[in-house]
């Protein structure tokens, strides 16, 4: 499996790939690159496997105040194949890549799924109730597992 950057212009990406998956991402990438820039490496990405985009990942904006927030998403034909797991550890690499004091955080709906279950694999820990605008009342995560000095 690999990432691949979804970049601001929907041109540049792949022309032969027309499945409602990918027009949708598309689609949601160009609103959110307009709402929060296009600064790499906190963007956007196809998760890739066997050549197929079977979902997307990326952060939901340049870090803040020491914090970035992280989101995946698995298509559904592709669910329990530990494609989001993936995606969730490799955003946190490249998160820490650029800072490894940065706090990765991530939100969920408020109860036990899949998601969850990936988060915690992944270090995260239930930091408490905030709200989401997608969500509504969600659980915020934090991945706290940096180094702090060298």
């Amino acid at each position: 499996m690999k990432l691949e950057i979804i970049e601001r212009n929907p041109l540049k990406l792949k022309q032969n790939c027309n499945s409602e998956n990918y027009r949708e991402l598309l689609n949601l990438y160009e609103d959110f690159y307009k709402k929060i820039g296009f600064t790499l490496p906190w963007v956007g990405y196809f998760i890739i496997n066997e050549n197929k985009i079977v979902g997307s990942c990326g952060f939901v904006g340049p870090p803040e105040k020491g914090r970035v927030e992280i989101s995946y998403w698995t298509f559904k034909e592709y669910e329990g194949q530990g494609i989001a797991g993936f995606a969730c550890s490799q955003l946190i690499k490249i998160a820490h890549s650029k800072d490894e004091n940065l706090n990765i955080t991530a939100k969920t709906a408020p109860q036990n799924n899949a998601s969850t279950t990936i988060l915690q694999k992944n270090g995260f820990e239930f930091s408490g109730i905030v709200q989401d605008e997608g969500i509504g009342d969600a659980w915020l995560w934090i991945n706290r597992h940096f180094k702090k000095d060298k």
